[in-house]
């Protein structure tokens, strides 16, 4: 029987693998979320594999993601943008579409609540300007 560390590392990778495919997915699907997926997987992997973990922050699209976090927890202007965005076409469609008020006022709620969040973070360090 494999040691308890063993079977964990084997759990915090089945997390990692999962939340990739969520954040790869929250790319192109409106209000399914990336930046946290992501932040999930690289913590994950942190725990089980630091290969897997090096490539997160290498990667194309979810590296500068992963160091603006973890240069203070920052989120880029971009992203704060594209969040908000999502977050009111996917509260639009659903005012448009699902009958039961409550759970579309508390469905905005939580976005605005999520969305507050969003725009409280620091935004990336613009390099100093050659002047």
């Amino acid at each position: 029987m494999p040691e308890p560390s063993r079977r964990l590392r084997w759990l915090w990778l089945l997390v990692a693998y999962l939340a990739i495919a969520l954040a790869i997915i929250g790319v192109v699907v409106p209000g399914l979320p990336t930046t946290e997926f992501v932040l999930l997987a690289a913590w994950a992997a942190g725990k089980s594999s630091p290969k897997l973990a090096a490539w997160l922050e290498n990667h194309r699209l979810f590296g500068p993601m992963l160091r603006d976090w973890k240069d203070g927890g920052r989120i880029s202007r971009q992203v704060k943008i594209t969040s908000s965005v999502t977050m009111l076409a996917a509260f639009t469609f659903m005012a448009l579409t699902v009958s039961h008020t409550l759970s579309v006022v508390c469905t905005g709620i939580l976005m605005l609540i999520g969305a507050g969040y969003i725009w409280s973070r620091p935004e990336r360090r613009k390099p100093p300007s050659d002047e």
